[in-house]
C-alpha cells in the first residue's frame, strides 16, 4: 500500500508542475494580472500581491490533508501531500533559489539551477502580461540546459 501512497504522492507533484505552467500563463497572465504584475516590477518590500497566489495550492493542499485524515488517511491526504510537496519545492526554488529572497542558495552554481534561474530571468524581460514565455518552473526549455552546460565548460576551460 505504501507505494500506492507514493505513487499518488508522485503523481500529484508533477501534475502540480503542469498546474503551476497553467496557472501562471493563463491566470496570473490573464484575468490576475493585477496580482502578479507587482512581481514583474522590482519594487522595495518584502512582500508582493503576488504572494497571495500561494493559496490556491495551500487551501486545497490543506482541506484534502485534513479531510484525507479525518477518513483514514484515504487517497485525499496524499493528494494534500504532493500539492504540499510541490508547494516546499516552489518556495525553495522560485523564492529561495531564483529570487533570492533569501540568501541560503546563493553560491549554487548547478547546471539545472543555472538552467532554471535563466528561463526564469527571460520570463522576467516581459513587464506586461502579453508575449511571456517560460511559464513553467522545474521544467524549462532544453536551450537553457544547453546554454548553461556551455557556461559550465567556458568556466572549466578557462581554470
Amino acid at each position: 500500500m505504501i507505494w500506492f501512497h507514493l505513487f499518488i504522492v508522485l503523481l500529484t507533484f508533477f501534475t502540480m508542475e503542469f498546474m503551476a505552467w497553467f496557472t501562471h500563463k493563463f491566470v496570473m497572465h490573464g484575468f490576475m494580472w493585477y496580482f502578479h504584475e507587482d512581481h514583474h516590477v522590482v519594487k522595495p518590500g518584502f512582500f508582493e500581491k503576488n504572494d497571495f497566489f500561494f493559496l490556491i495550492y495551500a487551501i486545497p493542499s490543506s482541506l484534502l490533508i485534513f479531510f484525507g485524515a479525518e477518513s483514514g488517511f484515504d487517497f485525499r491526504f496524499f493528494i494534500g501531500i504532493g500539492i504540499l510537496c510541490y508547494g516546499i519545492c516552489y518556495f525553495l526554488v522560485h523564492d529561495v533559489l531564483i529570487h533570492q529572497r533569501f540568501s541560503w542558495f546563493s553560491r549554487t552554481d548547478n547546471i539545472y539551477f543555472r538552467a532554471i534561474r535563466k528561463a526564469h530571468k527571460v520570463h522576467h524581460k516581459h513587464l506586461i502580461k502579453e508575449d511571456g514565455e517560460c511559464f513553467g518552473m522545474l521544467l524549462v526549455p532544453i536551450k537553457y540546459f544547453r546554454e548553461a552546460a556551455q557556461y559550465k565548460k567556458a568556466i572549466r576551460s578557462k581554470n
